[in-house]
Order: structure tokens, then sequence, then C-alpha cells
């Protein structure tokens, strides 16, 4: 501690002072020995500390206080961009993967189009409807894992935590790339360059939310709601044309009603594999549901409100552009050709200046959509890092209040993602959707249990709606899993037994450790009646060494002993150390080490391996309690001049049964 912060402690008041006390700006003192640290009081205490917190300031702002985080919560308005981007951007190719997967037995079932579309928006009705009860009935966030949690055990809330952050995981690499083919669609001599153009927009997306999750809201609300309007009007141009009789909708051109009767044994299946590629519609439906605590108050309500409105945009512009897509005959094109809402609102728009606003808003709203997944995936880490299931710093505040782990650890698997298929959608979504579904099964029966426990008035009615839900999404998830799965999808069920392995893997190590840390009931607490052992390690006699032996000395008092350390590598240094050793340590016993093969480390903890087989007089076994004594230099480079010998030693010896370790760095306060 330097004198600064010495004489700054002198300020503090007595013991029953009343008034809250402020001193030197580092501390208010609000009662008696309780402090409140200021921003002055959190400042690093060295010169590399304060570079790097003016480095982050700058570039993700200011340090934000925890009284703040209230403001950081965020109104519907806000929350919808946040929460809902990714479903309501679904839209941009949702449609796009029901056609692909009809056009593929023949351009006759084309027709099928808007009623698969129309069947899906159905079943976003039902899952919004049950996640709204979710928001009401777990405030707290959490979305599926939070039900599992509390209604089902440990084992489904972890395979439902793992399907998610898979999901979450795939939100983010699926928006930045259809983000980006929305782009190469108007300009097509970037499509070459739609790798690097990702990992660019994936790298832009993680430093907005490390600045924070209300300042990244304001940054893409505007793309979200610009999108919103631009689809309306794309639809609202359609739907005239359609009552006007225009020329350009002529309902699939080349397309015949008629379907062989021979092909209609398969047609039941066709229809449902199209169900399965059209299902990427409602993933992120779930996210307001996990991130209800980042509402502001009354949490509960503004999140269900937020998701009705979220259902009721996604199900009009999902069913409204896949309409269109057959009344203007238009079908998707080639893998990484121009898209097929490319297509639709070129055919309304023209090819204008509306038509390129429209395509720039696209490219931002499915780049916001993997916001979502920045969003939503570090809000549900941090309730598994409190529950013990993934390492606590991932549910650490950054200095702008966001999970910065969670966010790095979402944009670095994405990134491997987008790098292993060139950041094609089509080559992304075999995998999309099969986790959210395994979340939506398992998030609406453990609603079941949760109103049959509460039995309040209504809760009947309630638990069948979400009885319904689990049985519809159990359904689909097989409807899925059959279709996408030698397409990709089986690499789900690769990684989510994996996450859940890792995090009950985590959650024992956490047992573990509270087990061994844990304070036996009744337990009274006593200064240790066993003999000490006090062992001094060094290499040069110096200051340092001086400060350990004296130490050495105080702890050693009446009772316990005094063994100086030290290793050297052959009788002539032996002879050297041990004469000027005496000189000035008179009646210090030293053990020299002799060390041929010149290690130093392991020589020093074989020696104390040798000494703890060798009985007491009192027949108890001493605590060794071994002082490490270091040269602290003033500045970082002073680190690379000395060989690290005493570090190595500590961290050697950490953990050691029956020894305890003093650390005695040793720095003169001159040049």
């Amino acid at each position: 501690m330097n004198d600064e912060h010495r004489d700054a402690s002198k300020d503090l008041p007595p013991h029953g002072g009343n008034a809250p006390v402020q001193h030197e700006d580092f501390f208010v003192e609000q009662v008696p020995d309780h402090l409140v640290a200021s921003e002055a009081g959190s400042e690093p205490v060295n010169s590399v500390g304060r570079a790097a917190l003016a480095a982050k300031s700058l570039l993700f702002g200011r340090r934000l206080s925890n009284a703040e985080e209230a403001e950081q919560r965020l109104s519907k308005r806000l929350a919808l961009p946040i929460f809902s981007s990714d479903a309501i951007s679904s839209s941009a190719y949702a449609s796009e993967e029901i056609l692909l997967s009809l056009a593929g037995a023949g351009a006759a079932y084309l027709v099928y189009g808007p009623v698969v579309a129309l069947g899906i928006g159905l079943l976003l009705g039902l899952i919004a409807v049950s996640y709204r009860q979710v928001c009401y009935g777990f405030p707290q966030g959490g979305g599926a894992y939070a039900v599992a949690s509390a209604t089902l055990g440990r084992l489904p809330a972890l395979v439902a935590a793992a399907s998610l952050i898979v999901d979450y995981i795939l939100t983010v690499a699926v928006s930045v790339a259809a983000g980006i083919a929305a782009i190469t669609s108007a300009l097509p001599e970037l499509a070459p360059h739609r790798l690097s153009l990702a990992l660019v927009a994936l790298t832009m997306l993680a430093f907005a939310n490390l600045r924070g999750i209300r300042e990244s809201g304001r940054i893409f609300a505007l793309p979200t709601y610009l999108f919103v309007a631009g689809s309306f009007t794309v639809i609202l141009i359609g739907l005239i044309k359609i009552a006007t009789g225009d020329g350009a909708i002529n309902w699939s051109r080349d397309v015949s009603v008629h379907v062989h009767d021979s092909a209609q044994v398969l047609l039941p299946l066709l229809l449902l594999k199209a169900f399965a590629h059209g299902s990427v519609a409602l993933t992120g439906t779930e996210a307001i549901s996990n991130g209800v605590a980042s509402f502001k108050k009354p949490e509960a309500k503004n999140a269900a409100a937020t998701m009705v409105a979220m259902a009721i945009l996604l199900g009009t512009l999902f069913i409204g552009i896949s309409l269109l897509a057959f009344a203007y005959g238009k079908v998707p094109l080639e893998v990484g050709g121009e898209t097929l809402l490319s297509q639709v609102a070129r055919a309304s728009l023209g090819g204008g200046a509306p038509y390129a606003i429209f395509q720039v808003s696209t490219m931002g709203i499915l780049l916001l959509a993997a916001n979502t997944g920045f969003n939503g995936g570090p809000q549900l880490a941090r309730i598994l890092a409190s529950d013990g299931f993934l390492p606590r710093q991932v549910g650490q505040r950054s200095d702008r209040l966001a999970f910065g782990a969670g966010i790095l650890l979402i944009g670095a698997a994405a990134s491997l993602l987008l790098i292993a298929t060139d950041a094609v959608v089509t080559d992304l979504i075999p995998a999309y959707a099969i986790g959210v579904f395994i979340g939506f099964t398992i998030s609406q029966t453990g609603m079941v249990v949760h109103w049959r426990r509460q039995a309040d008035v209504g809760w009947t009615a309630r638990a069948a709606l979400n009885g319904i839900g689990a049985i519809v999404t159990a359904i689909v998830l097989l409807v899925i899993v059959t279709a996408k799965f030698s397409e990709g999808g089986y690499l789900v069920f690769v990684a989510i037994p994996l996450l859940t392995l890792l995090m009950a893997g985590v959650r024992r190590r956490y047992n573990r450790h509270e087990r061994e840390l844990a304070i036996k009931p009744g337990a009274i607490f006593e200064a240790p009646h066993r003999p000490r052992r006090i062992i001094a390690p060094f290499g040069e006699i110096n200051r340092s060494t001086v400060r350990a032996i004296t130490l050495g000395r105080i702890l050693e008092g009446t009772t316990g002993e005094l063994i100086a350390v030290r290793v050297v590598f052959d009788e002539t240094e032996e002879a050297q150390i041990r004469s000027r050793f005496e000189e000035l340590f008179p009646g210090v016993r030293l053990v020299t080490v002799e060390s041929p093969y010149r290690a130093i480390v392991e020589p020093i903890c074989h020696f104390l391996d040798e000494l703890e087989e060798l009985p007491h007089e009192s027949g108890e076994l001493p605590i060794n309690v071994v002082m490490i004594p270091e040269y602290a230099g003033r500045h970082w480079w002073d680190r690379i001049l000395h060989n690290g010998n005493g570090k190595r030693l500590r961290d050697t010896l950490l953990g050691r049964r029956n020894t305890v370790i003093v650390d005695l760095p040793y720095r003169r306060d001159v040049e």
C-alpha cells in the first residue's frame, strides 16, 4: 500500500460515528466499519492497470456502477429489437427454406408453400402464448432451463440449457451469414468475400454488445423498425397488386396445382420436410423469456407484452412473404445467389432506391438477429454460472455491466462455424432449430408440472395450454430431427451431450470444493496448538532474505523450529553460502541441498517430504510454514530480469497437505 492510501486511512472516523463521512474521495463510510469504494477508490494502483482502464474506457465507454444497472434495463421499445430480432428476421429466410424443400420434388409442389407457412404461423401463436406464461411464472429469467430446474430436475434442465446454448451460437452464425447474403444479393460482386465480410460483421456485433445491452439496443433499434416497415410495405404493395389483378401476379408461373396421383403418397412426407425446414422461423421466440430480468419494472408484464408484439409481427411478415413468393412465381436460386426475399422485394418495389434501402434494412436486422444470441446466451450463461454449472467468471459483469465472458465465448464459437461453412446459410440451417425445439418441449412440459404444483384458480386451463404446446412441439421436434438428421442435424446431438457432461462436470468440481471448504456445524476455531516448523528457502543473501529470516524467528517462538534452505550446485558454492549465512544469522539452522542436475524447486519439495517423515518430540505432525522471499520490481519489465523461482515454488506447493505458504514480496521505495 502506498503512502497516499495510508494517509487517507487516517481520516476514517472513530467507531460510533453516525453521519456518513467521506475521506480523500476513496471511500464513503455509511455506517461504522462499512466502506463504499468510490470510482476513485476503485481505480488501478499501478501504471499498467491505469493504462488498461483508459484503453477500455476509450473503446467501450466509462465504467458503470452497480447503482446504474437499473438505468440499463430495457423498455418494450428497445427490448423488441434486442430480444425479438432473431425471430422477426427469420421471415427473411424461412420462406426460402420451405420453397427449397418443395422445389426439390418439382415445381408443382410449390403451391403448398403458403399452406406450410400458415401451419408454422399457427404453431408460432401456440408457442408465443405458452412462453408468455413462462414470463409470468419465472420472472427471474432463464426460460426453459429455469422451468426445468424447478420442475423436472437437473438432467432435463442441463439438456435444455445445452440445447439453447447451441441454438444461440447457431443464431449468431446463421444471422450473420444471412445478413451478408442480403448484401451479396444486391451486390453480387461481393459474393467471393462473404466469409471475410461475415467475420468483420461478427466482430463489430461483439464489440457493440461489450459496450452494454442498452447501448447496443440503441444502435440496432433503427434497422429492426426499418425492416418491419419495409416488409409491411412490400406485402401491402403485393396485396394491392393481387386485388387489382396486376400483371406481376401470376400465381407462380409454370406451376400446376395438379399433383399426379402416384405422388400423393409422398406428399405428407414432403410437407413434413418443408415444415421442418421452415420451422427456423420459430427460433428466437424463447429469448424474451430468458431475459425477463433485463426489462424495466414490471418485468414480467413488459416481457409478456413484448412476446405478443413479436409473435404478431413475425406471423404477419412470414405468412405474407410466403404468399407473395408464390404469387410472384419466385423460387430460390442456386446456393449463394439472390435470396427469395430479395426477389419478392424487387418485384414489389422495383430495382430503384426503395429496393436498395430495403436490402440494407434486411442486412441490418439479420445482423441484429445475431444480437439476440449475444444477449440471450450470456444471460443464460449467467444463470448457469450462479448455479455452479459454468465457471463463475462467465457470470461476472464487465465495466459496462455486460457479461463479457459469455459474449466472447459465443462470438468465438460462431466464428468457427462461419469458417467451417464458408458463411453459407444453407449449410448452417440443418443444425438450426433442433436445439430450440428441444428447449420448447422441455419448458412446456415443465410448465405443466409448475401449474399443477401451484394449483391456484384457473391452473387447469393454463396447464392444458402448456400440455398441448408440449405435445405439438415434441411432434415437430421429431419431424425436424427426421428431416434434418442426415443433412447435418446429427451434429446437434453430439454438441448437446458434450455440453451437458461439461456442465455436470463443472458442478461436481464446485461441489467438491464446497465440501473441502465447508465449516462443520458447532466447530470452534482457536489458534493451532500443533508444533510449527518454519522453512525459509532463499537464493541470494540480501535484504529480502533478512526479512524472511527475521519473520521466521518471530513465528518460531519458543516451541517452533526455523530451518533455512539453500539449493547449491557444487561444494564451493556451499562453503561460500554457509560462511556468509552463519556470519549474518548466528544460531539459525541452515540446510544446503546440493543439486547436481541443477534443479531448484524439486529438491526443496522433496526435502519437505523428508521433513514430514521425521518424528517430533511431541508426537504430533508439525505444521510446515514455508516462507518464500521474492523481489518485486518497480516496473513490469523488472520481472523479466529475475528467474521466477519463487513463483514456481509457490505454484508447486499450492494445495500441499499440512503446508502453509507465506509469500514475502520485497521492494525498496527507492530507485
